[in-house]
Order: structure tokens, then sequence, then C-alpha cells
């Protein structure tokens, strides 16, 4: 298919190097939905976000190679870092199809960089039998579990689950099969699973497998990263106002996300990082 004009960005990256691609592509009008889908499987990312103006700000929609997806933290950094190249910097609203947010993208001295307001977060404890069906996926046992935080759905825009691991060996080790991948979420409603360790009470390691978009793992998930600072709020963690999360190192693709957590519970998590076009 001859491709529309798409800007090709990494985000989440850490000096120049790594992060998680997304394809973007502004035009005067969304494509239809079929015409979305075929244009994010043909780019092949984890994600392509596309955007349109509107009076009151951008409409904006995400897909995955497979599927639509209500809220794509990545490819919204991507999509701030875009409009700033071609808008100038600013805070730009956007509308999603459930809720509405904001980017602010900023272009200094060649440093692209980005930050989105996510959705409302909301969490609540996963169900022993969910739990066992996640550890069974990646081959998990109950002693490869953090004792300090326990598993929970969580949602910043998207539904999750995280299973927080014990150490940073078990993360490493993460392997699991993408059709029980995809099935298993697809069952729950959840967009990814979310696999966290924490080195230090405001420094975490995380992975994030994505089979219900097709996607084996994510190298910088913004999405999941919102849903686990509001979740991290919801159980009085000593998180110091903010979190740093290391992603994607295990894939080779190093990635690093901030999250600022404000005190109000349910309120927007801003989560911010560089960004850098591709060739």
């Amino acid at each position: 298919m001859s491709e529309p004009n798409i800007l090709r960005i990494s985000t989440f990256s850490e000096k120049g190097e790594g992060g998680n691609p997304a394809g973007v592509l502004i035009g005067a009008a969304l494509p239809d939905v079929t015409e979305m889908q075929k244009i994010a499987a043909h780019v092949g990312y984890s994600e392509t976000v596309f955007a349109a103006p509107t009076e009151d700000g951008w409409r904006v929609r995400y897909f995955s190679p497979e599927s639509e997806v209500p809220f794509c933290g990545h490819a919204t950094i991507a999509l701030g870092a875009a409009l700033a190249l071609t808008k100038g910097p600013g805070i730009f609203p956007l509308i999603l199809n459930n809720t509405s947010i904001t980017v602010e993208g900023r272009s200094t001295g060649g440093l692209l960089t980005a930050a989105l307001q996510s959705p409302p977060t909301h969490s609540r404890a996963a169900t022993p039998e969910l739990v066992a069906d996640v550890m069974a996926l990646f081959g998990y046992s109950h002693n490869d579990l953090d004792p300090a935080i326990a598993p929970a759905r969580i949602h910043g825009g998207a539904d999750h689950i995280v299973l927080p691991l014990r150490s940073r060996e078990a993360l490493a080790a993460m392997t699991y099969d993408l059709d029980a991948g995809r099935k298993l979420m697809l069952r729950e409603g959840l967009v990814t699973i979310l696999l966290a360790y924490a080195e230090t009470p405001r420094l975490f390691h995380t992975r994030n497998p994505f089979a219900s978009g097709g996607v084996y793992e994510d190298p910088a998930t913004g999405a999941a990263t919102a849903a686990f600072a509001g979740y991290l709020r919801d159980i009085a963690w000593p998180h110091g106002g903010s979190i740093e999360i290391i992603q994607g190192e295990d894939m080779g693709m190093r990635s690093r996300l901030h999250a600022d957590i404000g005190p109000t519970p349910g309120s927007s998590i801003r989560v911010s990082g560089e960004a850098r076009l591709m060739d």
C-alpha cells in the first residue's frame, strides 16, 4: 500500500538511544477505521496514533497492528513531540474515544521532550484466579512475587494487571506463549500485563507484554506506567511524589519514563520523557 506522511518517533528514549517507536499521522481528518487499521498494520509498530484538528483541540485514535486501543502513552508522547515540531511548543488538548487529556511538547536545543496528563486512574485487587493464570502464563510461582506490593488490576486510560516481582532476575527471565497471552488478555479485558521489580521505592524496572495487540513486548509503556503510578498512590507506597521506570533493557531498547504522582486519589498522572525522530 502507498504510505501517507507518517512520522516515526521513538519515545521515552534515553540520551538519544532506545525508546519505543510509534507511528504518527497528523491530517486534516481521520481516515476511516478500516484504513487506520491497515496503516497501523503496515507501519508495524506496537501503536500508530492518528490525529486531526477540531475546534477544541485534536481528535486522536490509537491502533496496534491488530486492534484499536483506548489509550497509548508512548504514542501520545510521540504525538506531543510531532506537534511541537510542526506547530511549535505548547500544551495540546486531545480528545480520545472515552475521555480528554493533554500532552505538552517541547523542542529545545535539538532535544525533543513531551509530557502527558493521563486519564483518571483507579485500581482494585486482582482475583486469586487471575493471579494464578498470569503466573502460569509466565511460569512464575508465589516465591517470585514481591510480598510488599500485591498484584492488582490497574487503570489509567486502559486496563492492565500488574504482577510485582521479588527480583530483577525473575523479571529478566520473562517468557511466555504469545497466543496464550492474547487469549488471557482478551478474556480479561486487559490491554497489557505489567511485570515490575522495585530496585528502590522510587526506581522500578518493568516489562510489558502486549499480546492483546499482537506484540510480544513493549520497550516503553506510558499508559501502564500511569496506571501503576496511580496504584502506588492508592496503596500509600512511599513514592515521594514521583517514580522513575526503566523498561526495555532486556530487549536491548533501554527506555526511561518519569511519572509525577499528585496527592489526590484517582487524579491524573503526569508521564514524561524524551523523544527522538527515527530515520
